[in-house]
């Protein structure tokens, strides 16, 4: 599968993408823990089978000192004993907000009322974002077949501006 568009090298494309740069930037200074945003992060696009973003985020949140057990476990969050239960909600928001078309009440009551025993109004509100974010970005990622691989951690610090 060969990408079929550079949004690197469209004019639209890259304004988007500066701009969208900026909204991550939020949710990365907020108080959400980083090692969250990144696992968060990682399910969603594995959810959404994006090869860049899969790559993206297991290689920063490896930078950042995520280890190669918990990396290699979060597609099996579930059936593991390496996530704390302020992560394991996370990755219950993350699965439910992601996979919408599969439940008509969207995110159950039982995961919205774990996030909100362990996070603060600031963190839901990053974490909220977080999903909607990484989720508008596996879109655009898939859509172009931006493939995964070639991807280097701290790639893009410094993007936003």
């Amino acid at each position: 599968m060969e990408p079929r568009f550079d949004l690197s090298g469209n004019g639209i494309a890259a304004a988007f993408a500066q701009r969208f740069a900026n909204t991550a930037l939020v949710i990365h200074r907020s108080p959400l823990p980083r090692s969250a945003q990144e696992l968060v992060s990682l399910r969603v696009s594995q959810i959404n089978g994006c090869g860049w973003c899969v790559d993206l985020h297991t290689k920063e949140a490896a930078a950042a000192g995520e280890t190669a057990v918990r990396l290699s476990l979060v597609a099996a969050w579930r059936e593991s004993t390496v996530f704390t239960d302020a992560e394991r909600a996370a990755l219950a928001l993350a699965e439910e907000g992601t996979r919408l078309a599969d439940a008509h009440d969207g995110v159950s009551d039982e995961t919205w009322a774990r996030v909100r025993e362990h996070y603060g109004d600031d963190e839901v509100a990053a974490l909220v974002c977080l999903v909607a974010l990484v989720n508008a970005a596996n879109r655009l990622a898939v859509i172009v077949h931006q493939r995964g691989g070639s991807y280097e951690a701290g790639m893009f610090t410094g993007a936003a501006g």
